[in-house]
């Protein structure tokens, strides 16, 4: 394995993952309500999508690459629909107390299966990985064991950045009162309104 191609590519995962936008609100809140499990594996459901769109880039299949592209408005408007139901649902929460008791019913591989489709849907995660993929692969990506470095070294950046957001996120939910997390859940689906809004203008801006 070439070292300094997977620390490379663990950077880009980390770096894509860490900065705060709708996946990481939805990682923070839900691992307010549901605990450290839940929060985690919708990470991880980024992670997958980062890794994923990592292969492509990695190994330059330009025909997919293009497919993607010329598919990024309907993407958007599929991704920004989806961020406005999850936002209107956090918006209708029932009471915190109520919301807790029924945690049981947002299993791990629902947390981790919305948010993987929800990141495939980012037109900008496309856009952001063919640019990053197009200044590292020349020189240092050709052939299938370079490739699986880098989509590991991607990978395994975005889980780290997800497990140690839950991690640390989880250490305070159990200090927050029921009508603080109403706040938390009411904040969140604004701010998930608002980005499916702006998702929606940038269509309209072009």
């Amino acid at each position: 394995m070439d070292s300094a191609l997977f620390l490379k590519s663990l950077v880009i995962g980390l770096s894509i993952a860490a900065p705060v936008g709708p996946i990481g609100l939805l990682c923070i809140q839900r691992t307010l309500a549901h605990g450290r499990l839940i929060g985690f594996m919708s990470g991880l459901g980024a992670a997958l999508a980062d890794a994923f769109y990592g292969a492509i880039g990695a190994l330059g299949v330009s025909a997919v690459i293009a497919t993607m592209v010329a598919a990024r408005v309907p993407l958007a408007l599929g991704g920004a629909a989806f961020l406005a139901w999850m936002g209107v649902q956090l918006l209708r929460a029932p009471a915190a107390t109520k919301a807790r008791e029924a945690a049981d019913a947002t299993t791990p591989l629902k947390a981790m299966l919305s948010v993987f489709l929800l990141t495939l849907a980012n037109p900008m995660t496309i856009l952001s990985f063919i640019a990053v993929f197009a200044s590292i692969a020349t020189g240092h990506v050709s052939g299938a064991p370079a490739a699986a470095t880098v989509v590991l070294g991607v990978f395994l950046g975005s889980a780290l950045w997800w497990l140690g957001l839950s991690s640390a996120v989880s250490m305070v939910r159990h200090r927050l009162s029921d009508r603080a997390m109403q706040g938390i859940n009411r904040f969140s689906g604004v701010v998930l309104v608002g980005f499916a809004a702006y998702q929606l203008s940038t269509l309209f801006m072009r």
